[in-house]
């Protein structure tokens, strides 16, 4: 059903009311993978403690996995793929009871493929932080009760280090590959500067070197929306029951985000001035079409994601600055060895190509693939780099063939 797929893979498109009453009920309090829950392909990482940059600890966490194909003798043959803010390990495969959508990566990993897995081991994590596995917000502390937003605050450098955590426990010494869009191109970034010798293969795609004013601003609005609705209840939501936890302010954050993930240009030629199912919103009695859009998906996110992990991951993505503590960007990014992949989409007006430019830039040409930033002309904004398929794969392909 097209209610299972993720809205970030797909161009944007009307909501029939086939789809409207596929979201029948009122959403859970949070929508976070609960231990008890089908796992499905996930597979559990557990890592005794790690040490956060805020001087905190966290003890006895896990990382939820999915992996692909097989690894040779010395593991040698092990790729990383990393998610977006709202993605999790689920990169590949169908949606069931287990997993809410499909993969966000269907067509790029598996045999034959961009990332083939009859070739390569492909490991797909949960980040810290999240709520489909991985210790979160959503999880347990040692009280037994949520963390909720007594959760620490992370940064993706913590994150980096929870993934290296994660290679350790499973035994890989270094990674053929290292690839992430989006939050995940800000960790693999993260991964080549602080790891240089842990990293073969770097894609960074749709990603920036810093999270710049505007980024954060973005962000602050959308947390400000949770935080807002009163049924958050300052993070502690988890045993009310369905339609009372803070499903509107989480809702409207997934709004907001939606409209920095796609181009105007697409909203524009895909919605015009619609009407919502043919009723006119000047009597005040209809809406919109691009409203109802907006309207459902924020709806169905509501259903597979939490809002204390949702504030959690946008802080990372605030923290995001290569050059902090550091000489600066261009020294940062002088630190990278590995061969390098670097994509930006020119309608991307939440990460625009500027950010790109200076990655590339900063890595020496000789890494670089092509030796030069690789531009993807897309019409779907930010979301291009899970859209465009058989824009993005060859390049990845091309990377993995170095």
């Amino acid at each position: 059903m097209e209610f299972q797929t993720s809205e970030d893979t797909v161009p944007s498109a009307f909501i029939t009311d086939e789809l409207s009453r596929q979201l029948v009920g009122r959403p859970p309090a949070s929508g976070a993978w609960r231990d008890g829950d089908p796992a499905g392909d996930r597979q559990f990482a557990p890592i005794t403690h790690i040490k956060l940059e805020n001087g905190r600890e966290l003890s006895n966490l896990r990382i939820a996995f999915e992996s692909w194909g097989e690894p040779n003798a010395d593991k040698s043959n092990a790729v990383l793929v990393l998610h977006a803010l709202t993605g999790d390990s689920h990169a590949v495969g169908g949606s069931s009871k287990a997993h809410p959508t499909e993969g966000w990566w269907n067509g790029i990993i598996g045999p034959g493929l961009a990332i083939d897995t009859d070739k390569w081991w492909v490991l797909a994590p949960n980040m810290l932080g999240g709520c489909q596995g991985s210790t979160g917000p959503s999880s347990l502390n040692k009280a037994g009760n949520e963390y909720g937003s007594n959760f620490p605050y992370l940064t993706i450098r913590d994150q980096v280090g929870a993934q290296r955590l994660f290679s350790q426990t499973l035994g890989i010494k270094s990674w053929a590959a290292v690839i992430g869009g989006s939050m995940g191109g800000m960790q693999a970034l993260e991964w080549a500067i602080s790891y240089p010798d842990s990293v073969e293969r770097l894609a960074v795609i749709a990603a920036p070197p810093v999270s710049a004013a505007d980024q954060i601003a973005l962000n602050s609005v959308q947390v400000e929306a949770i935080k807002t609705d009163p049924l958050f209840n300052g993070g502690s939501y988890y045993d009310a029951k369905a339609g009372f936890g803070p499903h509107r302010g989480l809702a409207l954050a997934r709004r907001m985000a939606l409209l920095n993930y796609r181009s105007p240009s697409e909203l524009n030629e895909r919605f015009a001035r619609s009407w919502q199912s043919d009723v006119d919103p000047l009597n005040g009695k209809g809406r919109f079409a691009v409203e109802s859009y907006l309207d459902f998906h924020g709806n169905k996110f509501t259903r597979r994601f939490d809002a204390n992990s949702y504030i959690t991951l946008v802080n990372a993505m605030n923290s995001h600055d290569i050059a902090r503590d550091r000489d600066s960007v261009q020294g940062a990014l002088s630190r990278i060895r590995a061969k390098s992949l670097v994509v930006g989409i020119t309608s991307d007006r939440l990460f625009p190509l500027e950010g790109q430019e200076i990655i590339a830039a900063g890595i020496d040409k000789k890494l670089l693939v092509g030796k030069k930033l690789h531009v993807i002309d897309s019409a779907f904004g930010h979301d291009g780099f899970l859209i465009e398929r058989e824009a993005v794969g060859p390049l990845l392909a091309s990377l993995l063939a170095s």
